[in-house]
């Protein structure tokens, strides 16, 4: 059978549900994203936690922010990794199923941004797999690429940090994905003032 016959015939969760039926209409809604990770292959690495703030009219909304810490403990029992810091941190701590659906739940219709966002996305949609979901539906804007365009470069890879120092952004060390997620705001505020976006 096709797959976008199964598909069709599909029986979705229903956050998953109330999610899609946010499409209906667009979003002015920035939702800066982070994830750290146990590596870089989507389809054998595990998320280790989310976080993620809102950005609306040119101002990030340090309210309406989202961090969580996913209970990945049988990956890394397996792998031989330490669970220091999932012990130790007082963010929130949920399962993995809990804390996708936390997250889906929290950004909505938004348009999502990142740094090399593709591989955050592709980690959220390998999570999403497993609870019978489809993909994410959001659109998604990438400041390294947002950079590239302004410098008219294709070619030259730009890290976070780097980023950082050209726009003289104060790092903050970045313990968290949280903090990552406030520091990738500030440099997407400063490259769409750059570019002059005015979504």
């Amino acid at each position: 059978m096709l797959d976008w016959i199964k598909n069709l015939n599909k029986e979705y969760p229903e956050f998953w549900k109330n999610y899609s039926a946010k499409f209906e209409q667009k979003s002015n809604r920035f939702v800066v994203i982070s994830t750290e990770t146990t590596g870089l292959n989507p389809s054998k690495d595990v998320i280790l936690s989310i976080g993620a703030v809102t950005v609306e009219n040119n101002t990030i909304v340090v309210s309406d922010f989202f961090e969580v810490i996913i209970l990945q403990y049988i990956f890394l029992h397996d792998n031989g990794l330490s669970n220091e810091f999932i012990v130790e941190s007082k963010l929130q701590k949920l399962g993995e199923p809990e804390a996708i659906q936390a997250f889906v739940d929290f950004i909505g219709n938004s348009i999502l941004v990142g740094h090399r966002i593709h591989f955050d996305i592709e980690m959220i949609n390998e999570a999403l797999y497993k609870l019978g979901c489809s993909r994410l539906k959001n659109e998604a804007i990438d400041i390294e690429i947002m950079y590239r365009k302004l410098i008219d470069s294709t070619d030259k890879p730009f890290s976070v940090d780097d980023l950082c120092q050209i726009f003289k952004v104060n790092k903050n060390e970045r313990h968290s994905s949280g903090e990552d997620a406030y520091t990738i705001a500030l440099l997407f505020l400063k490259l769409k003032s750059r570019l002059g976006i005015n979504i």
